[in-house]
């Protein structure tokens, strides 16, 4: 059964990147979850580099651009929570890492209420 809709495709090399990126991220996470502080501290650098470098490459593409965005803030609190809690800071500020959870949920709502109607 064939489909008209046009095909999407991710560039290998773009693949590539995303599935690096996966890896940094788990081993970020995973340091994290054990309390392997000086890995956890060290994967925040290559966790947000590819990040950057993954929205920078999909910056043509809205849809990836705008997802892209919000995963790299997710991450950006994600690697803030870790730090507060790796230096056993009071606990009121971990709140603060719905700043950037909540850009990341601007970038979403942006796109699905605003750009995915103007098409």
């Amino acid at each position: 059964m064939a489909s008209n809709s046009p095909m999407y495709s991710i560039p290998e090399r773009f693949r590539r990147i995303e599935n690096l990126h996966i890896v940094f991220w788990l081993l970020k996470d995973m340091s994290w979850a054990l309390l392997w502080k000086p890995i956890g501290m060290f994967m925040i650098v290559p966790t947000l580099t590819v990040a950057i470098l993954i929205t920078y490459q999909t910056r043509k593409i809205k849809s990836e651009l705008f997802h892209n965005l919000a995963v790299l803030f997710w991450i950006i609190a994600n690697c803030s929570w870790m730090v507060l809690e790796f230096y056993e800071t009071p606990d009121h500020y971990r709140y603060y890492t719905a700043i950037p959870f909540g850009i990341g949920m601007f970038f979403i709502a942006w796109f699905y209420l605003v750009e995915l109607r103007k098409n």
